[in-house]
Parts: structure tokens; C-alpha cells; sequence
């Protein structure tokens, strides 16, 4: 349902989206279908000689790219006292470096990546050059949650091991503006093992603190907190445990309060609820750039490279 709806928003829109990993068949092959259907143009990093020519499809080669000069100053600014000219240089030759800095000079709308390298090689450059939004500290890793017509919203599932209150409360009102991204009203659920001060220790302080400071900052969005997962999704038990809350029983977002939590909840859902896991997606940058799993399939390559482009639409 997500997917087709995202796909008639962006259909000939041309948006530029970065595939620095293009000797990989499953990067390759998803390109090719997005090309063939004009649902964005992919900015493919390598020699076009060694492929097949595909209508739609642009391929950069960073050893012989024109603008190269040009590129290389407005990083060596944007990094400046940071890298010297001969660190850029060799940062350059680097696809997924290249393809971030060809997002941030204006030249492509966003980006993805990891099927063959670490979440750290495709999330540090972007930090770098792209870096966060005004008031963001930091950037986190949603998933989108599919069954049937049931969709969820879950973060932070991959990028940090221990978020401080304000980060889960940033993470919460960025995840809310994502929500209203892909038109769902979010009711976002901040996840504990307690609901409504049942424990008291520093962990569910933490997670009530953060649902604090969200609901000042953002008064209109509709979170709370801290609450377990039973009571966020049932309306009976919700109900029973955090009785008037308008999110208890209802969620349809849900910040977890450590990565721990996050990374072992969206798979438990995925393997056992037979939910269909599309992500991780970045929150909180200035461009798009997403993270592919290793293990990701060619299907897996195509859809991510679907909300990337949907982003571009949305992103503020």
C-alpha cells in the first residue's frame, strides 16, 4: 500500500538519487527497474563502460568527473581545517564520500547505501557534509512496519546504543514529522518495560523525562509516555494501565528507549508477526541518505530507493 502510493507521488519527478555501490548485482538491478519505470534517475558511481547502457540511468566516474575541482572546494569549505587538500582527494575517490558530496553541492537529491559496507561508511560522510537539521543533534534509524493495511512507525532501531532523555525527545518530534511525511496523523508511544510510573528506576526516568520535554517543545503532537508495548497497542489494556491518555491503546509510532530495545523489537515483530521491515531510514539529516542492510535483497534496494525519493518531497 506504502510503496504504490509513494510511487504515483514521485513518477517523472526526475529526482537524483546517489548509488555509490554499483558493482553490486542487487544495486544494479533495482536501478535498472527504477530507471525503466521513471520513478527517479540513479545517479550510478563507476565507469558507464562497464555496464549496460540503460535509458534513465547516469553514471559519474570520480576520477573523470569534470566538476571535480569544484566539488573539491566546496567540501575542503564545508570540512574546513578538517581535511587537507590531499585528505579530500583521496575522500573523493570514495563512492559513497563522492556521492554524499554530490548531494550536498546541489547535484543529486539523496542517497543509499550499505549493501556492501558498514552503516559507518554511509552514515559518517553524511554527517560530515549534509550534517543534521537546525535543532537536531543527531541523527536516527526508523523502520517502516508493513501488514496488509497495518503500517508502524519504529525508532530508533540503528544508530544509537544509549540515547540521553532530550535525544529520545528529539527522536520522537522528528519521527512525528515523518509520520505526517507518508499522511499519518503519528500517535507516537515512548516505550518502557513500566507504563505510567508501575517502576521507578533510572531507565524508566529517563523515558518519562523525554516524553516530558517532547510534550513542551511540541505541544500539538500527540506522545506519551512511558508506556509497554502491550499498553501502547491495545486499547483495553492501554485503557486500564494509562487510563485518558489519547496514544495508550492507539500508537502508531513507537521511540524505544535503547537500541537494544530497538534493533531486537522491530525483528521479533518482523520474523514473528510476519511483518514486512522496509529501512532503516535516516531522521534528523538535511538530505536523505538510507542505510541497506548487507543482507538485503534486490526488492529490498528497490523499495528503499522508493521513500528515499519520496523524501526529497517532504524533506524540510
Amino acid at each position: 500500500m506504502l510503496i504504490n502510493d509513494l510511487k504515483k507521488q514521485i513518477v517523472n519527478k526526475k529526482i537524483r538519487i546517489v548509488f555509490p555501490e554499483t558493482d553490486d548485482v542487487r544495486i544494479f538491478n533495482a536501478a535498472k527497474r527504477l530507471a525503466r519505470e521513471q520513478l527517479l534517475t540513479p545517479v550510478m558511481i563507476g565507469q558507464k563502460e562497464l555496464y549496460e547502457p540503460i535509458e534513465g540511468m547516469e553514471f559519474i566516474d570520480p576520477q573523470s568527473y569534470e566538476q571535480l575541482a569544484a566539488l573539491k572546494a566546496a567540501v575542503l569549505e564545508r570540512r574546513s581545517g578538517k581535511l587537507t587538500p590531499s585528505q579530500a582527494d583521496e575522500l573523493l575517490l570514495q563512492p559513497t564520500f563522492f556521492g554524499t558530496a554530490l548531494i550536498y553541492s546541489g547535484q543529486a537529491d539523496g542517497l543509499i547505501a550499505g549493501a556492501t559496507q558498514s552503516t559507518g561508511d554511509t552514515v559518517r560522510p553524511a554527517l560530515q557534509l549534509i550534517k543534521t537539521k537546525p535543532n537536531i543533534s543527531k541523527t536516527f534509524g526508523y523502520f517502516i512496519m508493513i501488514r496488509n493495511e497495518e503500517m508502524y512507525l519504529m525508532g530508533d532501531c540503528a544508530i544509537n546504543p544509549e540515547p540521553t532523555a532530550n535525544e529520545l525527545a528529539e527522536f520522537a518530534i522528528e519521527l512525528g514529522k515523518v509520520s505526517w511525511g507518508y499522511g499519518i496523523e503519528p500517535k507516537i508511544a515512548m516505550l518502557s518495560f513500566s507504563t505510567a510510573g508501575s517502576a521507578e528506576t533510572t531507565h524508566t526516568q529517563k523515558v518519562r523525562e523525554a516524553t516530558a520535554i517532547a510534550k513542551a517543545t511540541a505541544p500539538s503532537l500527540l506522545v506519551d509516555g512511558e508506556m509497554q508495548f502491550d499498553a501502547a497497542v491495545d486499547p483495553t489494556v492501554g485503557q486500564m494501565k494509562f487510563p485518558g491518555s489519547k496514544v495508550a491503546g492507539y500508537a502508531n509510532a513507537f521511540i524505544f528507549p535503547d537500541l537494544n530495545a530497538g534493533n531486537i523489537g522491530y525483528k521479533m515483530i518482523q520474523r514473528l508477526g510476519g511483518f514486512e521491515a522496509v529501512g532503516p531510514f535516516l531522521a534528523g539529516l538535511n538530505a536523505p541518505v538510507n542505510d541497506l542492510s548487507r543482507g538485503c535483497s534486490e526488492e529490498d534496494v528497490y523499495k528503499t530507493a522508493i521513500v528515499t525519493a519520496s523524501q526529497t518531497l517532504i524533506h524540510d
